[in-house]
């Protein structure tokens, strides 16, 4: 499914199109994949509608991807023919321990092709084996919901005991929380949520409250992780957190619709006390290496709705429009 221009995803609309393309072929130190199955991530809609636009079109859009190596280029080792692997945001970059700040950081999708496709090429040091405890529809939004999930937790630095907050609950955050659970038995979780099914879908996902975006939490959080598009729930969080707490935001861009509420920032109730505010920008190599075999001990079970990779549009403007209860996948291969 290519993209060819940017445009907005609402009902009824279809930014995406069918095409046939030629097979790639990988070069040096790549890898080829057959993609099995790739999630839709809330990424793809800042690419699409321009928040983070790719630097050239058309482009194949997707980067939570679950396929089988079928290829090496030359000098490429790391991963025999047969393997199963993932892929995830991170294409290629300049191999250092911040090579997610990197200016020769490239995305998958959108700096290059990703897994809206049959087959997608990839640096073989950024594709990692999957367990096999997942189904590769089931382990295709841990390859960003899930691994972008574990650095943000990974940032919000907590103690087990410490109170979480999370703000949204769809594809990452219902992950985070299985996450949380292993790490921290012992620290409520608390999820923000604008929408009655979402709040109902994070109790029975294990969250100890849940309540809408402004509502106040029975204790005040040491850290909140943010992972919706929107500004009202960065303000809403910063009230929440207790002194000295942390505000992780963990979303590549934010939407413009709210924008104006950010000058009703208070200094006194929003940040004073030595509340932090801070990002993660996109996820390293490491990351995804060390969350996939975290998630499996952890028995971390996406909840995952399925689209045939011919009904991508719908599945965007599902994403865009609808309670989300878990991740979106696109299956490309039986």
């Amino acid at each position: 499914m290519l993209l060819e221009r940017l445009a907005p995803v609402e009902p009824g609309s279809a930014p995406l199109c069918p095409a046939r393309l030629p097979r790639p072929v990988p070069g040096p130190g790549e890898v080829l994949v057959e993609v099995s199955a790739c999630g839709v991530c809330h990424t793809e809609l800042d690419e699409i509608e321009g928040r983070t636009p790719p630097p050239r079109l058309p482009v194949v859009p997707g980067h939570e991807i679950v396929g089988r190596v079928v290829a090496r280029g030359k000098g490429a080792s790391r991963h025999a023919e047969g393997t199963r692997v993932g892929i995830g945001w991170i294409h290629d970059s300049d191999g250092s321990e911040l090579e997610n700040l990197s200016p020769r950081f490239r995305a998958t999708g959108r700096d290059v092709n990703g897994g809206y496709a049959e087959y997608v090429t990839v640096p073989e040091r950024c594709a990692c084996p999957v367990p096999g405890t997942w189904s590769d529809v089931e382990a295709a939004p841990l390859l960003c919901a899930g691994a972008v999930g574990y650095r943000a937790l990974c940032r919000a630095g907590i103690a087990d005991g410490d109170v979480l907050g999370l703000t949204g609950f769809g594809g990452s955050a219902h992950i985070v929380l299985q996450l949380a659970r292993h790490l921290y038995p012992a620290s409520p979780v608390y999820v923000f949520a604008r929408g009655e099914d979402a709040q109902a879908f994070a109790l029975e996902q294990g969250a100890d409250w849940s309540g809408a975006t402004d509502e106040a939490p029975p204790q005040a959080p040491r850290a909140i992780i943010d992972t919706t598009p929107a500004w009202r729930p960065v303000l809403a969080a910063l009230a929440a957190l207790r002194p000295g707490g942390r505000l992780v935001i963990n979303a590549i861009r934010k939407e413009a619709v709210d924008r104006e509420l950010l000058a009703g920032i208070d200094y006194a109730r929003h940040l004073w006390l030595e509340k932090e505010l801070t990002t993660v920008a996109n996820v390293t190599a490491a990351d995804i290496a060390a969350f996939l075999p975290l998630a499996a001990e952890a028995g971390i079970r996406p909840r995952v709705e399925v689209y045939p990779l011919a009904e991508a549009n719908r599945a965007l403007v599902d994403l865009k429009t609808g309670n989300v209860r878990g991740a979106k996948v696109l299956r490309v291969r039986a």
